[in-house]
């Protein structure tokens, strides 16, 4: 009987969700498609490789159009920051990726109807699915920020490495950067287009202050904030840039060295209980059968 009810209720809860969706793609015009800049190109992407997102795209643009309408101005803020910080991910709006996690919710409550109606948990089993759905896109972007964080500060020693060598050449700051780009590998894409980033930026008219500034709040890690830092300071003082981007390509290399020591030492603290437990299950194997035959009398 309740398996039976249950199932009742999925089929009202979709049939209303079914209804809820038409309404909203006949009610309002979809939202805008980023077209241009990095979120533009992102997009692309995203559609080129990913044959479920350009089917999911018109629903997306439909609930966004409604969803903009929401007084989330703080939210939304966040929100958007956040993707901008991994990478454009997806190429979506803020308003797509709320759009976004409540199609993640709504897919996490089906999953969690069909196990009910299988006799696996209850309304406990519906609820977890829906929170743990809504949060999985916040999840990936998550992911998504840590990665490119760690690929930028990974790869920055480098980046600046060539940066001077370019300087000392002759070139100026932007000359430099564009040689970066140009010779790092496809594998360091973070970086690359970040430093592509601050290129553009410079392109529209933007002050270099104003556009590394900027690549700080992209990337607030602490390499690129002492690297911002530096060179900022450095204008100000008159310091010639491929100095500081020497000295900035030195420090950067050392903090990382240090970081990798500490986690070195770290590693063998963190060993002790899985070596613990891998040295008695080790005993337990080679004492267990002399104990049982002791117990059973066997000697």
């Amino acid at each position: 009987m309740f398996g039976t009810m249950t199932i009742w209720i999925g089929a009202a809860l979709a049939a209303a969700g079914l209804g809820g969706l038409a309404y909203l793609f006949a009610a309002a015009e979809p939202a805008p498609v980023p077209t241009r800049g990095p979120r533009g190109a992102a997009r692309a992407r995203t559609r080129a490789a990913t044959a479920g997102f350009a089917a999911l795209e018109p629903l997306l643009r439909q609930m966004a159009a409604h969803i903009a309408r929401w007084p989330l101005g703080a939210t939304r803020a966040h929100i958007d920051q956040r993707l901008v910080q991994g990478g454009d991910w997806l190429g979506i709006t803020a308003d797509e990726f709320i759009a976004l996690s409540i199609l993640s919710s709504l897919a996490g409550a089906g999953v969690g109807a069909i196990f009910v109606a299988l006799g696996v948990g209850g309304g406990a089993t519906v609820a977890v699915a829906v929170v743990v759905g809504g949060w999985l896109p916040n999840l990936q972007l998550g992911h998504a920020i840590a990665e490119r964080f760690k690929n930028v500060q990974r790869n920055l020693p480098a980046a600046l490495d060539l940066a001077t060598m370019c300087m000392s050449a002759g070139l100026d700051l932007p000359g430099a950067l564009r040689q970066v780009v140009a010779h790092l590998p496809r594998r360091d894409s973070a970086i690359r287009d970040e430093i592509e980033r601050i290129l553009h930026a410079l392109s529209l008219g933007h002050t270099r202050r104003r556009a590394l500034e900027d690549f700080a709040e992209r990337v607030p890690v602490p390499a690129v904030k002492d690297f911002v830092g530096a060179v900022v300071l450095g204008e100000e003082k008159g310091t010639p840039l491929a100095e500081v981007l020497a000295i900035q390509a030195g420090m950067l290399r050392m903090r990382r060295s240090v970081n990798a020591e500490e986690a070195a030492a770290k590693a063998g603290t963190k060993m002790m209980l899985p070596l613990m437990m891998l040295f008695g299950c080790v005993f337990l194997l080679l004492m267990g059968p002399f104990v049982i035959q002791v117990m059973t009398g066997g000697l």
